[in-house]
């Protein structure tokens, strides 16, 4: 006979919102995200504001994007009670070129893209 203590809740709605093909490097946007993540949204929009890096424009975008989704979705949500369960970057498509180099050589230059996913919850 099951214990109603020992039953699992009804797992909170998640909201995802992603960001492709950005031209700014994993690495550098990752920095942004690793600020952020499992922060209630206020406070990470106020850290977003303050941050001087080049990608927190689009993070602070992409958040409100995910906030917004979670209230088109489900409309009686409280946008104070929601925190960012999952913030990840991963490596999007890259440009090639190349640079001219010495003696007749080339060397490549690897101009990398990003994808970022935020879900809130």
């Amino acid at each position: 006979m099951a214990d109603s203590t020992t039953e699992n809740p009804a797992p909170a709605k998640s909201y995802t919102a992603v960001l492709k093909k950005i031209r700014i490097a994993p690495r550098k946007v990752r920095l942004v995200i690793d600020l952020i993540r499992g922060k209630n949204v206020a406070l990470a929009l106020g850290i977003l504001d303050s941050v001087n890096k080049g990608s927190a424009p689009a993070v602070k975008t992409l958040l409100k994007s995910a906030i917004a989704n979670a209230e088109n979705l489900d409309g009686n949500i409280e946008v104070d009670t929601l925190v960012i369960t999952k913030a990840f970057v991963d490596a999007g498509p890259t440009l090639k070129r190349w640079r001219p180099r010495a003696m007749g050589r080339a060397s490549p230059i690897r101009k990398r893209s990003s994808r970022i996913t935020l879900t809130v919850g």
